[in-house]
């Protein structure tokens, strides 16, 4: 009994140092960077600033404040897994485009739209080619092993490579990036800025409208349109504010057609700070 003792007391040392010899490894190679690129942080950004010098090697003409100097300041300035997203590519050889758009203001004021999508904390960092394009909008459904990203658009103004950062806003949704337009609402002549989803799981798009309602400099106005097979919110001015409204569609569906029922107006409300309808007291939206 005593010689069965001493080997199980053994064995437990053993067990022992073994699980702290595991945890002190793991701790030093997430610090050096000896982890893989998708939990290290290190690592990470070390493979994302080689690949930024490789595309200064290649960029045939630089300019102050472009999208090299913009995904320098994004690795500098925002945690591991924060990437500035690329353009889905409409051919496959396409050479991909960051999705920013540049635009000049009042008295030649440069302002930069970007969207930057964030990694989930706790989770594997994304990797941009995860969360563009149709097939990646399936990631709703289950993101755990891929990283949840969470896109924001970003506003930078930018003078000689100094970027400032005037505001960000999200949109709620996790994968699926494909495009982003600067437009105008005519009905109140405001512009806003669109940002394009595709959308497998409604065989469609959806777009993520931020309305500059109290300018460019102000935190944007969100309202969301889609379409789909039986899916449908379009733009619309209900009440006649400066906030857009939409209509909302219903169908209905068989196995030999669809049909559209009814359209339900929604419009913004200020005191409630919700999208509701005179329809139905309990039906709101937040965007």
């Amino acid at each position: 009994m005593r010689i069965m003792g001493t080997i199980l007391a053994i064995a437990l040392l053993v067990i022992v140092a073994l699980f702290a010899f595991g945890v002190f490894s793991y701790s030093c190679n997430d610090e050096t960077g000896g982890g893989q690129p998708e939990t290290s942080s290190s690592k990470e950004k070390n493979i994302r600033s080689y690949n930024i010098e490789q595309e200064k090697d290649l960029a045939k003409k630089r300019t102050p404040c472009d999208t090299i100097a913009l995904q320098e300041y994004i690795i500098d300035s925002y945690p591991a897994g924060t990437y500035l997203v690329e353009f889905d590519r409409t051919y496959t050889y396409n050479i991909p485009k960051s999705a920013v758009i540049y635009y000049r203001g009042a008295q030649n004021k440069n302002y930069i739209f970007a969207v930057i999508a964030k990694s989930k904390e706790g989770e594997r960092y994304v990797e941009k080619k995860n969360v563009i394009g149709f097939e990646s909008s399936f990631i709703n459904l289950d993101s755990t092993k891929l990283g949840t990203a969470f896109f924001y658009l970003t506003l930078f103004t930018c003078d000689n490579n100094n970027f400032e950062k005037l505001w960000e806003s999200e949109a709620p949704i996790h994968g699926g990036f494909n495009s982003m337009k600067i437009k105008k609402w005519k009905k109140q002549n405001i512009m806003y800025v669109e940002l394009n989803y595709e959308d497998g799981i409604i065989s469609g798009h959806r777009n993520y409208n931020f309305f500059l309602i109290d300018g460019i400099e102000k935190e944007p106005h969100l309202m969301e349109t889609y379409l789909g097979i039986v899916h449908k919110r379009t733009l619309a001015d209900v009440n006649k504010d400066k906030f857009p409204d939409y209509y909302e569609y219903r169908f209905l569906e068989d196995s030999l057609r669809i049909t559209e029922l009814d359209s339900i107006p929604f419009y913004w409300s200020e005191k409630k700070q919700l999208y509701i309808t005179d329809r139905n007291s309990r039906w709101f939206r937040k965007y």
